[in-house]
C-alpha cells in the first residue's frame, strides 16, 4: 500500500513538473509581440481559408484552384487591426443599418485562438468554440451580451469592473459588425452567412478582466466570427 501511494505521488510530481516546464518554455510574450503575432496570423488565416456555398469558412487545400481564398475577396483592415470580409452575393438588398445599441439576432460560428510562433511559423493555435448557433439551437442568438451590454446587466453587477460595458463587449466585433447591414429574416429561416470578422486580441479583451462566457479565459485570444445578422432592431428606450 505504501508503495502504491509512493508511485501515485511520483506520478503527480512528474505531471506537475511537466506543466511547470511547459509554462517556462512558453512564456507570455510582450503585448507588442502578441499584437504582431495576431496580425500575421490573421493574414495567414485569410490566405488559407474560403467561404463554402453556405458561407461557412473552410480550410483551403494546398492544390485547391477552384475555391476563392478570403484574401482575394477584398478584406478590409480597420485602424484597430480588425479585419472584415463581406461575402459577395450574400448581403441583403435594402438591408437595415446596425446601430450601436441595437438588439441583433445573430446566426454565427465563432472561435477564439491564440496567435503563437512555433518554430518560426506564426499562426492561430488552440482553437476554442465561443459560439455556434448552427450546430447548436439552429436559430440565431438574440441580443448577445458581447455585442451590447445593457444597463440592466450593469446595474446588477456587484463590483466596479462588472459595471463597465467593456467587461462584456468585444469592441472590435461591434466596430466591424456595423460595417454590415442586417437582413429581416425569421428565426426559422435557413442561413446563408454573409461574412467574416477577425478581431485581434487587442480589440477583444487583450489582458483585461472580462465576463466569464464559457468557463475559460480569453487573455491574448483573438476571435473569428463567421456570421449572418438576421435582424437588427433599434431600442425604443435607453438600454
Amino acid at each position: 500500500m505504501k508503495k502504491t501511494f509512493l508511485y501515485v505521488a511520483l506520478a503527480l510530481f512528474a505531471v506537475t513538473s511537466c506543466r511547470k516546464d511547459e509554462n517556462i518554455l512558453q512564456p507570455e510574450v510582450s503585448i507588442e509581440t502578441q499584437n504582431g503575432y495576431d496580425d500575421v496570423a490573421a493574414k495567414k488565416f485569410l490566405e488559407t481559408h474560403y467561404f463554402d456555398a453556405k458561407g461557412k469558412v473552410q480550410f483551403l487545400a494546398d492544390k485547391d484552384t477552384v475555391n476563392v481564398k478570403l484574401s482575394d475577396l477584398s478584406p478590409v483592415t480597420l485602424p484597430s487591426g480588425v479585419i472584415y470580409v463581406m461575402r459577395p452575393g450574400a448581403q441583403p438588398e435594402n438591408g437595415t443599418v446596425i446601430g450601436d445599441a441595437d438588439k441583433i439576432s445573430l446566426m454565427h460560428i465563432s472561435t477564439s485562438y491564440v496567435a503563437t510562433d512555433t518554430d518560426g511559423k506564426v499562426m492561430f493555435t488552440s482553437p476554442a468554440v465561443f459560439g455556434n448557433t448552427i450546430a447548436g439551437s439552429g436559430i440565431p442568438e438574440f441580443d448577445p451580451l458581447f455585442y451590447y451590454a445593457k444597463k440592466s446587466v450593469l446595474d446588477k453587477a456587484v463590483n466596479d469592473l462588472a459595471k463597465k460595458r467593456n467587461f462584456y463587449e468585444i469592441e472590435g466585433f461591434r466596430e466591424a459588425l456595423q460595417k454590415f447591414q442586417a437582413f429581416d429574416k425569421d428565426d426559422a429561416s435557413d442561413y446563408n452567412l454573409q461574412g467574416l470578422i477577425i478581431v485581434p486580441s487587442r480589440a477583444a479583451f487583450a489582458r483585461d478582466p472580462h465576463y466569464n462566457y464559457t468557463g475559460m479565459g480569453y487573455r491574448n485570444r483573438s476571435f473569428i466570427f463567421n456570421f449572418q445578422v438576421y435582424r437588427s432592431v433599434a431600442a425604443t428606450d435607453p438600454r
